[in-house]
């Protein structure tokens, strides 16, 4: 059994963090198994992917693995290294990516949860990010991550104390997207989400998600960066998926979207 548990369901699709023993860190392995798992994910048109833990877990993910850290004079978060190929897999995988977050999230793993689309967590949940503890520099990519995430005054003291900050203040500086207190229903309220999620259009989505992507990591709109923006929206105005679903809306019915 690999360090990556995933499941395809009613085309929703689940990865399970599955290395208690190393408390989820995220190795070399677990990382390559993640994105493999995310391109079949891909392939079988996945409308919603969930991340989380295994249920009762203690620690969501304990981070980046200090084993697969490289020597000194090397940078330790590069573009190609296997955590930035796996932030860029999530924020270009083509449906909503839901993180569910049951226990701490530490280090590059609150850059991997700030990286999804919507964040459900329960009250153990807690967020540190701590690079200062081990002297380690990070990357202007994960700093933005925090800085859209959480703000800059926020992600000043996350990164300059290291101390986490529980879930309930995730949920007032709008890191988590829902609350659910109770344990027990975290993964009925998240698979609800998950259901709403894939009756929708699966491209008007995809589209929509590439849009916020640019325009949230955009300063000045270049023209090219417009005409590419229009070209996204025009492959939803000029698909089946727009005409079904003004039909539906019409006609008062559910619609069908078709992959």
């Amino acid at each position: 059994m690999g360090l990556i548990l995933k499941e395809f369901k009613d085309k929703i699709g689940t990865i399970t963090f599955n290395n208690d023993e190393k408390r989820n860190c995220l190795s070399k392995q677990l990382l390559l198994e993640f994105i493999d798992a995310l391109e079949e994910l891909k392939r079988e048109k996945a409308r919603v992917v969930i991340i989380r833990a295994k249920r009762g877990a203690r620690v969501w993910s304990s981070g980046f693995d200090i084993n697969d850290l490289p020597d000194p004079g090397r940078d330790p978060l590069s573009y190609n290294d296997p955590l930035e190929v796996t932030l860029r897999a999530v924020q270009d995988f083509p449906a909503p990516v839901i993180a569910m977050i049951e226990g701490s999230v530490w280090g590059g793993a609150c850059d991997l949860a700030f990286c999804c689309d919507i964040l459900i967590g329960t009250h153990t949940a807690s967020f540190a990010i701590t690079p200062a503890k081990i002297g380690v520099p990070y990357n202007p990519s994960g700093i933005m991550h925090f800085i859209s995430m959480a703000g800059t005054h926020l992600a000043k003291e996350m990164f300059f104390t290291a101390l986490p900050i529980n879930a309930l203040q995730a949920k007032h500086h709008g890191i988590l997207n829902h609350y659910v207190p109770n344990i027990e229903e975290l993964e009925e309220f998240t698979m609800f989400t998950a259901n709403l999620i894939k009756q929708n259009s699966p491209l008007s989505i995809a589209v929509i998600k590439e849009q916020l992507r640019i325009l949230s990591s955009s300063q000045a709109l270049s023209p090219e960066t417009f005409e590419r923006i229009q070209g996204l929206r025009r492959k939803v105005y000029d698909s089946n998926d727009y005409v079904e679903g003004i039909k539906a809306f019409k006609e008062k019915r559910k619609p069908n979207f078709d992959d």
